[in-house]
């Protein structure tokens, strides 16, 4: 039997997160979450499976997380289950998510951690949308075996890939029909992220930094995926033939407080003398826009993972020039193969070096073409994906 659902313009949706912390994929998400609830009738509320989340050596409370603010501040309905994510799920917990998913009439699934939470419920015919964000299927273990089974029961039936290499990695490794696995590309908030010579200006003098010396920004979290070591012994390499210039550090993890960090920072450059100077750890930070517009180069030495990098777009939109490895959908989103670099540290170095050199040519290609990068086209195609499902029993298998 279909499920009765609000009318057309008053879709339900709900979206669930593992839980709130800093990363690339929450704030896309929850851009998007905040785009469709200003911009159309539906009625967005999110779910975290946790209220506190430890990872990279940093402990992240739901309430204290960006994207949490983000979505009070747009008016979307935020709660998160009383646990740590490193505790049990238990009945209560579970049956609060039942209420919650059959309180909808779209679900959108945050990765696809959640599954096996909601693959413990009974969702009474709602249909589930994943979004997925990575280009390894393999890297969360049993999950992406959670979104075969949740798709072969019929629950999950669309999920949503931001990348082409995301589609093609997930389609190899589960099989699931590419009809299933629509694309959706990612974008940014334009307004928020845009050019600024006072944020240029007003960042470098409280970071002690010279308006002249050239800044090289990673903002990532301290993950083996954004192989900081790689990162770090290209900086070396920099500082060799440009000791004047300074490098920024900011995600979870990136702070002086976290020793693993400090230790290979101290281990690596111990041959440029101005590394205490020039070095800038500042963990996470809700302030990016600002934080792009102060550097020249914005640089991405991920090992595997990556889809379309989020902190690519958002710098590129400012107008810093990026450098990236080749990792996903990388190399097309920056658009210029001499911005696209092998993983050897002498080698990222020296196209960190053209870059810079280069900057401005660059920079005015990346604002010429500034609008392609725009959020608008994700939330549209959003909108248009829940607008489907909320309506939509004939894909589902009978049970």
């Amino acid at each position: 039997m279909a499920r009765m659902i609000s009318p057309r313009g008053g879709t339900r949706v709900l979206s669930v997160y593992e839980g709130f912390f800093a990363g690339g994929a929450r704030i896309q998400h929850t851009s998007v979450v905040t785009g469709l609830h200003a911009a159309t009738d539906q009625r967005h509320s999110v779910l975290g499976l946790a209220s506190s989340t430890a990872r990279e050596d940093t402990v992240q409370r739901a309430d204290r997380d960006g994207s949490w603010r983000r979505l009070i501040d747009a008016g979307v309905a935020v709660d998160a289950l009383d646990r740590s994510s490193t505790g049990t799920l238990g009945r209560g917990h579970l049956a609060r998510l039942e209420r919650a998913v059959r309180d909808a009439d779209v679900v959108l699934s945050l990765k696809e951690q959640p599954l096996a939470a909601l693959g413990r419920v009974d969702t009474g015919g709602t249909p589930v949308l994943v979004s997925l964000h990575r280009s390894d299927p393999e890297h969360h273990g049993p999950a992406v075996a959670d979104l075969v089974e949740l798709v072969d029961r019929g629950v999950v039936t669309s999920a949503v890939c931001c990348a082409r290499s995301t589609q093609r990695a997930y389609h190899a490794a589960t099989g699931i029909p590419l009809s299933r696995l629509p694309v959706v590309h990612n974008g940014v908030d334009l307004r928020r992220y845009r050019p600024s010579a006072s944020d240029r200006r007003d960042v470098r003098r409280e970071l002690g930094i010279p308006s002249g010396a050239p800044v090289v920004l990673l903002s990532a979290r301290f993950d083996p995926m954004k192989d900081v070591p790689l990162f770090l012994r290209a900086v070396a390499a920099l500082a060799r033939r440009r000791p004047e210039a300074h490098v920024v550090l900011c995600g979870a993890g990136m702070s002086p407080t976290n020793g693993g960090l400090a230790d290979l920072a101290a281990a690596t450059l111990r041959g440029w003398s101005g590394a205490q100077d020039r070095v800038h750890l500042l963990g996470i930070r809700t302030d990016m826009p600002r934080l792009y517009n102060a550097a020249d180069l914005v640089a991405l030495t991920s090992a595997y993972g990556e889809a379309a990098p989020l902190s690519l777009l958002e710098a590129m939109a400012t107008g810093t020039v990026p450098v990236t490895t080749e990792v996903g959908d990388a190399a097309e989103m920056v658009g210029d193969p001499r911005l696209v670099t092998s993983r050897e540290p002498d080698a990222v170095a020296l196209a960190w070096e053209a870059a810079l050199e280069a900057r401005e040519g660059h920079r005015a290609r990346i604002l010429g073409r500034r609008h392609r990068l725009s959020e608008r086209h994700c939330v549209d195609a959003y909108a248009a994906l829940v607008e489907q499902h909320a309506t939509y029993d004939a894909l589902r298998p009978a049970v």
